[in-house]
């Protein structure tokens, strides 16, 4: 298992490269150029840019979490292909600094959708929360609201230029059914999957969150069958999963340990952090200790350790503590003390194998 770190770089982001080098077993970080539209080809300067910020604390760039598809893509439009030509000159942009795995994901309008980014909890942190019966009730126009409530970071998953046109986005929308997704994935694939194969990266796309649809808007990337099925449409070890604990966890029914252990050879990249789920489908993000959580923390570690994982992992979500002020989700604290957890249930299983 290899340790990284997501960073929102320079500016954009309160933890700073010597603070992620600092702690134990982290070798690189997970990045992205937040500021380039969805669609748009990545500019060499502003990639070199980043490689030269993490040079000098020897933190690989291997993986990039996310390079966005186009809602055109996602929705079959002619222009597709212009669009997948400039994922395709981006992805031979980041060969050349030496990516290996690109986080991806095929959500309609927006990746992820939460009601109160700093929920209090009983010890006095926050949290990101989600009230599913507010959502239902919800116009998505105040959840644009809520976020940009929050100016001081931007939003990975809530661009600008999507939300300003976020009516436009969702009358697209009418009509398209789960199987149309399935079959925009499917094309959008089918193209760039034997570009990665020649380029040595590995695609993984990252699965809903929540994983069930929303707003009416079709989501096909939440469950074991699903997955499968996406593993399915080209059958390459370039063709891969973000196995997001968090994220699949939402749902209950979602054995996400033995996902791991059916799809282990597929899963270049791995989200591990914990929720609880609440009996009115009401969850909050917790600390990554597995008692914290509805999400069995334990045997994810465990079902990797299992298949001698040897692919990129980091800490997802975690809780403001401290009186951190930081973009919600991303402070440096809780997500520094989920990685010890992790590296402690990892290497409880290595000295139980034997191994030193």
């Amino acid at each position: 298992m290899r340790m990284v770190f997501r960073w929102y770089g320079e500016g954009n982001d309160t933890v700073t490269l010597k603070q992620i080098k600092q702690i134990p077993g982290v070798e690189g970080i997970v990045w992205a150029l937040h500021d380039v539209p969805a669609g748009e080809e990545w500019p060499m300067e502003k990639i070199l840019a980043i490689k030269r910020q993490a040079d000098p604390y020897k933190l690989h760039l291997e993986v990039v979490e996310s390079v966005n598809v186009h809602e055109d893509i996602k929705l079959g439009l002619p222009s597709r292909d212009l669009y997948i030509e400039n994922y395709i000159k981006t992805m031979k942009k980041l060969a050349e600094v030496g990516v290996k795995t690109i986080c991806y994901n095929f959500m309609p309008v927006f990746d992820w959708v939460r009601t109160d980014l700093h929920k209090e909890m009983a010890d006095g942190s926050t949290a990101l929360f989600f009230e599913k019966a507010k959502v239902e009730a919800m116009n998505p126009l105040e959840l644009v609201d809520r976020i940009n409530a929050n100016p001081d970071f931007s939003m990975p998953g809530w661009e600008p230029e999507r939300m300003a046109h976020l009516s436009q986005l969702f009358e697209a929308y009418q009509g398209v059914t789960e199987e149309d997704l399935w079959d925009n994935l499917n094309y959008f694939l089918k193209k760039i999957i034997p570009v990665a194969e020649r380029l040595d990266i590995r695609m993984a796309i990252h699965p809903d969150d929540p994983p069930w649809p929303i707003f009416g808007l079709p989501r096909i990337v939440n469950s074991r069958d699903n997955m499968r099925r996406i593993l399915d449409l080209v059958d390459s070890s370039y063709n891969g999963l973000t196995m997001c604990s968090g994220s699949l966890g939402a749902n209950p029914s979602n054995d996400i340990g033995a996902m791991i252990r059916e799809f282990a050879d597929r899963i270049p990249f791995a989200h591990i952090r914990n929720v609880r789920v609440y009996d009115n489908g009401d969850f909050i993000e917790t600390s990554h200790r597995a008692c914290d959580g509805t999400v069995d923390i334990c045997d994810i570690v465990k079902a990797y350790h299992e298949n001698h994982y040897s692919g990129y992992a980091r800490p997802d979500h975690g809780r403001h503590i401290w009186d951190e002020q930081c973009r919600p989700g991303y402070g440096l604290y809780d997500r520094a003390m989920g990685i010890m957890y992790l590296w402690g249930i990892w290497d409880s299983l290595e000295r139980g194998r034997g191994d030193k």
